[in-house]
């Protein structure tokens, strides 16, 4: 009699890995490893071989780059969300795309639940679960952290070596890390501690530290339609390749490195060190550009949803009526964000250095400190103060009027 199958989040880090043998002796499921592939890079070379060694029936490893780049990353771009102020929701928006993509291929393979190994403190299993209910509501969702005999990562370790699990790491690197095509995120070991300062060479992968950055500036120029990033330098780009560049120029100027005490959904606070260079060059580039383009009343609505917008996707609720709601709005608001933007990069800085747009609404002839009196004169103020002023001239007469 076939055995049920369960399919499995699978990165091929110290979790997951140990993850296969596990569900086979507690649930004797035929374990489906699917790998999405958001841009880690080499980590997905020699999986297949390293799953089916681990007791993978067999591995899917899917390209999910582009997709997640157009769908998910830029869109939170055109939001301007950024969560508590620091952190550009790398990992938060990647987990939405692959649990979407494990549904998918959980009812291809007639599979009866999903396991996933994020901890029981973290926000990822949120961020997973929630994909799954909204996406495939039958489906069981299995969680080895929050049930297993397993309380650390040394255990962890422990438990691959007994069972002679291949894992990419030893005791003496336990950093838990996710990497993605828009960043790197580094917690734990001595990050655990918020008095420790983060060594900055030994741990950053996309990026140089600042002091380590080249002594010139390097300028570059990002267009944009519709707030959406389409060239660099005057070279239409695809998405990807566009981010993937920024990442590169980013990281050699020491750009976006990110230092951070966050509140997760679970309750608790946690440290951790980000590196994403060319989202953190994109967010000022698209910021500058909104500056000519959207009036006052827009930018101001924008900012104040892209609290909103960012709370959503750190909660993992991407695939809710307000998310699509506010991504409706957002493309609405970006329909004249359309030009081009010069920015500085220099030892860890991001600075504008010029922006122009066929949108623009910033006037000359209206900003000049000369008189224009087809557009506006001096004169017209008076009248506008006196309105603007006349509740706290009501105010005072009134003050008066009591103290006598």
């Amino acid at each position: 009699m076939a055995k049920e199958k369960v399919v499995l989040a699978y990165s091929g880090g110290l979790d997951t890995s140990i993850i296969i043998p596990w569900l086979k002796e507690n649930y004797d499921y035929d374990v489906i490893a699917v790998c999405g592939d958001v841009g880690q890079g080499k980590e997905t070379e020699g999986l297949e071989e390293r799953a089916k060694r681990s007791g993978a029936l067999k591995l899917y490893i899917e390209d999910l780059r582009d997709e997640y780049v157009e769908d998910f990353i830029f869109p939170t771009l055109k939001a301007g969300a950024v969560y508590e102020g620091k952190y550009l929701l790398g990992t938060s928006h990647a987990r939405p795309i692959i649990a979407r993509r494990l549904v998918e291929i959980a009812k291809k393979e007639g599979a009866v639940a999903i396991c996933h190994g994020a901890t029981g403190k973290g926000n990822d299993q949120v961020r997973f679960e929630l994909t799954i209910k909204a996406l495939a509501p039958e489906l069981k969702i299995i969680a080895p952290w929050r049930i297993w005999d397993i309380k650390s990562r040394e255990d962890a370790v422990d438990y691959a070596e007994a069972h002679n699990i291949e894992i990419p790491v030893t005791k003496k690197d336990l950093y838990s890390r996710d990497r993605n095509i828009w960043h790197i995120s580094h917690e734990g070991m001595d990050l655990e501690d918020p008095a420790n300062e983060p060594q900055l060479d030994n741990l950053l992968k996309l990026s140089v530290s600042p002091e380590k950055a080249p002594d010139e500036p390097t300028y570059i120029t990002i267009g944009f339609k519709k707030g959406v990033p389409v060239s660099l330098d005057g070279k239409k780009m695809k998405a990807r390749e566009l981010v993937e560049k920024l990442n590169e120029l980013g990281g050699k100027n020491g750009i976006g490195i990110a230092d951070i005490v966050e509140d997760r959904l679970v309750g608790m606070k946690s440290r951790g060190v980000y590196e994403t260079p060319g989202g953190t060059i994109l967010y000022a580039a698209l910021q500058e550009l909104e500056y000519l383009c959207l009036d006052r009343d827009t930018q101001s609505f924008k900012r104040q949803a892209a609290i909103k917008f960012s709370e959503l996707v750190y909660d993992g609720k991407w695939y809710t009526p307000l998310r699509e709601a506010l991504s409706a709005m957002v493309d609405s608001m970006e329909e004249t964000v359309t030009g081009e933007v010069r920015m500085k990069l220099y030892k860890g800085s991001v600075t504008p250095a010029g922006a122009k747009s066929p949108y623009s609404l910033y006037n000359e002839d209206i900003a000049s400190f000369g008189d224009s009196h087809e557009l506006y004169s001096h004169k017209d103020s008076e009248g506008f103060i006196n309105l603007f002023g006349l509740p706290l001239k009501v105010r005072a007469l009134m003050k008066k009027k009591e103290d006598k």
